[in-house]
């Protein structure tokens, strides 16, 4: 490598100046997010073996991980079985076999009795004692004293063409860069490292990459070692910077100031069939303070199934409305977009408020109709999916956009209904709502952009939902408690679920399904619903069924959302193993929502994995959504909670928000600090972590 008169600048200086690293090695480092120095010293092991010392034979047990030295005794290549060589290894206290599956002609020729091995591998329990199954050896000579290892060997997340051997190479490298004058600017300031009693990142670093032998192994293996805490502090402090960072770019910029006005509100809670809950009237009073700013509103609305959300997303609308401002409603799906159609027609209708739909199954002239409205200001409210994200559709004055199941959209697809809500210079203000409750620490760190509620209180007479979990094996007693529920004059859903990821085979299962059902019971009325189906269908199969003339509707996953039916009480849930907990607690949501005693069945197929029964092993539990969503944390990780494989909204290179959640509280203390007192170093710290931290500030 070339020589530098002035010091090398870690964070810039590119791995394929690194020994060793040519076109495909860059490449390949690129694939897990390595294209500099700085990124390989943050890419840590995952896992450490200890390689500092030899273990007589005698002291190693079924499990350890060691290095064994001695001489090979006997050489034999069975004929029967998969195994082609199989060494004894002596030394001074016992034996050990080598069992080797796939051989090469160099191993034959080297692996001889009389030979001296030196071997690192698992120790197991085989048919000759104990044994190394394709262990690493090298082998010694007598006159060579060959050193030990000293320091613990790390294991690193790789890739395809990327050996352990070659990521030791490199973190060989880059440690000896850091050691030898290398700069790594260590951002934190010292005042904060001494209150937390972390080391600084040089030593940190050098720490968790090459642990020395007496290094507390198993505080290593859970990451609980303080030189990982520090760079864990520092990732999860890079990430709420970040975050904070959004919400002041968002603050900065202008929104329409909406005052308070209450005629239409009074109207309109005076008409509902129902009082309004403490957390309902709570949560409103936070979005119309919120809407009085003149800057744009950006609220989560967090809130179980059946909690009432929909209602306070209508009074901060008709905040909007009350000030002539018009008002647009971005759900996930076509079959909720209807739901939420329905809803606010009946009840926006007496109010002489005019509410439109806009969806890509519309036909040409009756989208044109819907896009002349909007544009001229006659449509007050429009409810749709990503349609309302297309060319051609322009509002008149858009001041409140309401987004509902946050997790379903992208960060750039918020951005680019936002602009479209671009009027005089001003943005609109957006409420954000979710069915799918995040734990508190969770939604603390991932949401620290966004000003967040709660309802937490779900309206009187709901009954809690009993929880089944039955083998597919007893279905004929399912089929009888439907017959029962059903003469009892209720009614049930029946869901089929995902089948191979495919739309098409999912929609011809529940097809199936009906027919089956409508087989075993002559005397009951079923209809069946599907993604596949058009609009109108659905509609009109939704409508008899809220109606009471069906009893068992047969249905895709495409009722989780937004279906109301009080008189259902029964739901089976078909190959419930598929589902992950939201999407089955969504479900789940659509029983229970009147005064009659309702029950959820979970129908499951053997064999079932650990994940699997785990997830049901937690719907039978509990019905509370925040319960379930920390479970959902702890067993599936955030990536997945969050719906983050859509949005990118959260991107940790080693921290772990379940793990590290003891940091978050004084992580949010730190930001605050080094924002108020250290705002030089904001900056630095994000870059360092989030290469495109700012792209979608303005979201």
């Amino acid at each position: 490598m070339e020589s530098h008169k002035n010091p090398l600048d870690l964070s810039l200086l590119p791995c394929i100046q690194l020994r060793g690293v040519g076109k495909n090695t860059a490449d390949r480092l690129a694939h897990l997010g390595i294209h500099c120095v700085q990124d390989l010293l943050f890419h840590l092991p995952s896992r450490y073996q200890d390689r500092t010392r030899v273990f007589p034979i005698t002291t190693v047990s079924a499990g350890d991980h060691v290095v064994i030295e001695g001489l090979v005794e006997n050489v034999s290549m069975p004929k029967g079985g998969r195994t082609r060589l199989l060494c004894e290894v002596r030394d001074p206290s016992g034996r050990i076999h080598l069992r080797f599956f796939y051989i090469n002609a160099l191993q034959v020729k080297t692996l001889q009795p009389g030979v001296r091995v030196r071997c690192f591998g698992e120790v197991r329990r085989g048919t000759h004692g104990l044994e190394m199954i394709h262990p690493e050896y090298r082998l010694l000579t007598t006159d060579t004293l060959l050193p030990v290892d000293e320091t613990l060997t790390p294991i690193y997340p790789a890739t395809d063409g990327l050996s352990q051997l070659t990521f030791r190479k490199l973190t060989d490298q880059a440690l000896a860069l850091l050691e030898n004058g290398g700069v790594l600017q260590d951002i934190m300031p010292t005042s904060l490292l001494q209150k937390h009693a972390f080391p600084a990142l040089k030593d940190a670093l050098s720490f968790v990459h090459r642990p020395p032998p007496d290094a507390p192994v198993d505080q290593l293996m859970e990451r609980e070692h303080v030189s990982q805490k520090r760079l864990v502090f520092e990732e999860l402090l890079a990430h709420r910077l970040s975050l904070l960072h959004l919400k002041n770019t968002f603050q900065i910029q202008k929104a329409l100031s909406i005052p308070q006005k209450d005629s239409l509100t009074q109207q309109f809670i005076t008409a509902l069939p129902f009082a309004l809950t403490a957390a309902q009237v709570r949560v409103t009073e936070e979005i119309y303070a919120d809407l009085q700013q003149p800057h744009p509103m950006l609220r989560l609305v967090q809130g179980d199934v059946g909690s009432g959300k929909t209602v306070v997303a209508a009074l901060a609308i008709l905040q909007a409305i009350e000030n002539n401002y018009q008002c647009a409603i971005l759900a996930p799906t076509e079959l909720l977009t209807e739901q939420h159609y329905r809803t606010f027609q009946k009840w926006f209708s007496p109010l002489n408020i005019n509410v439109v739909m806009l969806s890509g199954s519309m036909k040409s002239s009756a989208r044109q109709n819907t896009l002349a409205t909007l544009a001229n200001g006659e449509a007050q409210v429009v409810l749709g999916t990503h349609a309302l994200f297309q060319k051609g559709v322009e509002f008149h004055k858009l001041a409140l956009i309401v987004v509902d199941e946050q997790h379903r959209f992208g960060v750039q697809q918020r951005a680019m209904l936002r602009e479209k809500g671009s009027y005089e210079n001003c943005y609109p203000h957006q409420l954000i709502m979710t069915a799918t409750p995040i734990p508190r620490t969770l939604a603390m760190s991932v949401y620290a952009d966004l000003d967040y509620s709660v309802i937490d209180e779900l309206p009187p007479g709901r009954t809690p939902v009993t929880t089944t979990v039955i083998t597919n094996l007893r279905r004929e007693e399912i089929l009888n408690r439907i017959h029962d529920a059903c003469a009892a004059g209720r009614q049930a859903y029946w869901v089929c679920t995902l089948i191979e990821e495919s739309e098409v085979l999912q929609c011809q299962a529940a097809e199936n399904t009906a027919q089956e059902m409508k087989a075993i019971f002559t005397e009951l009325k079923i209809g069946l619903i599907h993604g596949r189906m058009k609009s109108a269908e659905k509609d009109e199969v939704m409508t008899a069924f809220k109606k009471g003339d069906l009893h068992l509707l047969v249905a895709t996953t495409v009722i989780e959302v937004g279906v109301d039916v009080p008189n259902a009480s029964l739901m089976v849930i078909e190959n419930a193993e598929r589902l992950g907990l939201a999407q089955l607690h969504q479900l789940r949501g659509r029983v229970g929502r009147g005064a009659v005693a309702s029950h959820c069945v979970l129908l499951y197929q053997f064999p079932l994995s650990n994940l699997a029964k785990a997830r049901l092993a937690v719907m039978r539990e509990t019905t509370d959504g925040f319960k379930i969503a920390q479970r959902d944390l702890e067993i599936r990780g955030p990536g997945e909670v969050l719906g983050t494989r859509q949005t990118g909204d959260v991107s940790l290179r080693i921290a772990d928000l379940v793990r590290d959640s003891d940091l978050l509280p004084a992580v949010t203390q730190a930001a605050t600090i080094l924002i108020n007192q250290h705002s030089d170093i904001v900056s630095p710290l994000i870059k360092r972590w989030l290469r495109d931290a700012v792209k979608y500030g303005h979201v």
